[in-house]
């Protein structure tokens, strides 16, 4: 059996509890590019101050939430078409 297989086999005998808990860390694992928690709230900062600085200098359209969705519904029934 591989260690795939073996690992599979033994995540699934967990509890559901304990094996959403397994699965959170793998996913969690996956994202750990070493970057601290304060590496990330700075990143998430520039990310914003753009968005701001995006929609004061009248770069962006600002839309209702309303309209946000109506938007998105039409285009999610074109792309099943």
């Amino acid at each position: 059996m591989s260690l795939v297989a073996e690992v599979e086999r033994a995540l699934l005998a967990l509890a559901p509890q304990d094996r959403a808990a397994v699965i959170e860390r793998g996913i969690v694992s996956l994202d750990d590019d070493g970057a601290t928690q304060g590496q990330i709230d700075a990143a998430w900062r520039d990310v914003l101050r753009g968005r701001i600085d995006d929609i004061e200098r009248g770069g962006v359209e600002l839309v209702s939430g309303e309209e946000s969705e109506a938007r998105v519904q039409a285009l999610l029934e074109e792309l099943r078409r």
